[in-house]
């Protein structure tokens, strides 16, 4: 099951997409684990939003017992934690929660920027 639209305008759109999608899968997925996926989806969308020039792609999907969520962007720029702050930069707390509740967290490059895909176990 896949969710492919239009690009979400905010990121309580995309969590609104990323819900409803978790919701219309067959199985029973926990709250705690429906939670932590609105927040990293919410997370990824806000930065590419407010840090990268706007979201240039997003999708969801549900493959086996895992949601997939990619969030691509305009900039090349690759997110950072707060112990990488320099130059007087603020910021990388939502960055952190991203990385300590996905499954797994890649990177890659795009023509137009970056893209982060996110998974995520729902059991």
């Amino acid at each position: 099951m896949a969710l492919t639209a239009e690009l979400p305008a905010t990121s309580g759109e995309a969590r609104d997409r990323v819900l409803a999608l978790l919701r219309a899968g067959h199985r029973q997925v926990d709250d705690v684990v429906v939670a932590d996926a609105l927040l990293i989806t919410s997370e990824l969308v806000t930065n590419a939003l407010r840090h990268a020039g706007g979201v240039t792609g997003f999708t969801a999907r549900i493959s086996s017992d895992r949601l997939e969520v990619t969030v691509e962007d305009a900039s090349p720029v690759r997110p950072f934690v707060p112990s990488d702050t320099r130059d007087g930069r603020i910021g990388g707390y939502g960055w952190s929660l991203v990385g300590r509740l996905a499954t797994s967290v890649v990177i890659t490059s795009t023509v137009f920027g970056k893209g982060i895909h996110v998974t995520l176990r729902l059991r």
